[in-house]
């Protein structure tokens, strides 16, 4: 198995703008493979792809004399993965004794550390659940919001405002904290309902609270009890910022007919479902992962997202989202190709975000992998390299190595590694 680590490589130079954020410089990926087979240069300036030209045919631009260059010969080009369900607060906290530790100091710095591990699998947008009241307070959120302004210019980093209780007397406080959470700078409404002793009038407290600020939703739910989930997407559908729920794994253990009538209550009230194929978190009971074909056949926009990234939940979660999408494909019967838009292009449109194509003129928020073809890549996805606003912004590097034999000398097999293991 190789050993898959960051190592030390000459980055594509930058400069700092007025604001402190760097600007991207011109960029050529060369010799990059697509999907579709062709090996292709991409020309990468002012954070979009300008141009897409058979290898070897680009320039750096007519206004340019020169643009630094990422040699990307053996490697797959895809548009970027996008994390749609993180932990901000309780990631990484699975190898620490006792309780969850929630001082700011210490919530900020394993949420940048997530968020940094996330870009290094590709993500460069992650929306990141953090639980608001109770003995937390509002302490959490600001501390993943300054995560957050320290990642600026590297990864893209929202957050969900997750309170406990929104009904009866003990949730009057959870709504007035939901509100001050949106003040202070949080970007989704969200919440558990299944904790709640009153699960639709929480939906209905949010539904007020996003309907007011012009905010999307995005609940977790089981979804085991179909009367409940009925009633969340006949409520929802009226939302016009979006509602996103999961992770429904309960859907996958009703009977068949009651999923399908399910699935297309969902998709005609536009409700997005974001499935958690590596494991469950921390605000579900029970693991499993949602019934993706039947949702998708459905006409339900699907999206899979990490959950848990070695916090109690799972503490082996690694928090991939081309784990992710290899799961869909190898579990659940995906094509590599459906299985990758679930973790990119289904998972950027839930967070809100524009389109991405290796095409002129589309966000350059791209990943390059090595391989060939997508289910290799997804098989075998040692070696990245991640583009965020038209930079390279994260590289990893993985070697593998085998001792001298006669058996690969005479097949002519490949080979990475160049010396003998000792």
């Amino acid at each position: 198995m190789p050993d898959s680590q960051s190592q030390p490589s000459p980055w594509p130079p930058h400069s700092s703008g007025s604001s402190g954020q760097p600007d991207a410089a011109p960029l050529l990926l060369c010799g990059a493979r697509l999907t579709d087979g062709r090996t292709v240069d991409v020309r990468v300036g002012g954070g979009r792809i300008e141009a897409v030209g058979t290898a070897g045919s680009l320039t750096p631009g007519p206004a340019r004399t020169s643009a630094a260059r990422v040699d990307l010969g053996g490697y797959l080009l895809l548009p970027a993965p996008a994390e749609p369900h993180a932990h901000g607060d309780t990631t990484l906290s699975a190898e620490h004794p006792g309780p969850v530790s929630y001082a700011p100091e210490d919530v900020q710095r394993r949420a940048t550390e997530a968020a940094l591990l996330q870009l290094g699998h590709g993500a460069t947008a992650v929306r990141a659940h953090v639980r608001v009241g109770d003995v937390q307070g509002l302490g959490a959120l600001g501390a993943v919001l300054q995560a957050r302004r320290s990642l600026r210019g590297l990864a893209e980093l929202t957050t969900v405002a997750m309170p406990r209780l929104l009904t009866g007397v003990a949730g009057a406080d959870g709504l007035a904290m939901l509100r001050d959470a949106l003040k202070m700078g949080a970007s989704v409404v969200g919440g558990c309902p299944d904790l709640d002793p009153d699960p639709t009038g929480y939906v209905e407290a949010v539904l007020e609270v996003a309907s007011e600020h012009g905010c999307p939703v995005d609940l977790h739910t089981d979804a085991a009890d179909p009367a409940r989930l009925s009633r969340l997407a006949a409520m929802a559908g009226g939302l016009r910022s979006g509602v996103t729920v999961g992770p429904c794994a309960g859907l996958a253990r009703l009977r068949g007919e009651a999923a399908a009538r399910l699935a297309e209550q969902l998709a005609a009230a536009g409700v997005a479902v974001v499935c958690l194929p590596q494991g469950g978190c921390g605000a579900a009971d029970r693991r499993g992962t949602a019934p993706v074909r039947l949702l998708r056949a459905a006409g339900v926009r699907v999206a899979a997202g990490s959950g848990a990234l070695r916090d109690v939940a799972n503490p082996v979660g690694r928090g991939d989202p081309l784990e992710a999408a290899y799961l869909l494909a190898s579990a659940h019967g995906l094509r590599p190709e459906d299985a990758y838009d679930a973790v990119s292009g289904s998972a950027r449109a839930v967070l809100g975000l524009p389109e991405v194509r290796v095409e002129a003129g589309f966000p350059a928020e791209l990943l390059a992998v090595r391989g060939d073809r997508l289910s290799g890549a997804l098989s075998l996805a040692y070696s990245r390299v991640v583009v965020h606003r038209g930079r390279v912004v994260a590289r990893t590097s993985a070697v593998r190595e085998y001792c001298n034999s006669a058996a690969a000398a005479e097949l002519g097999l490949p080979r990475q590694g160049r010396g003998e293991l000792s």
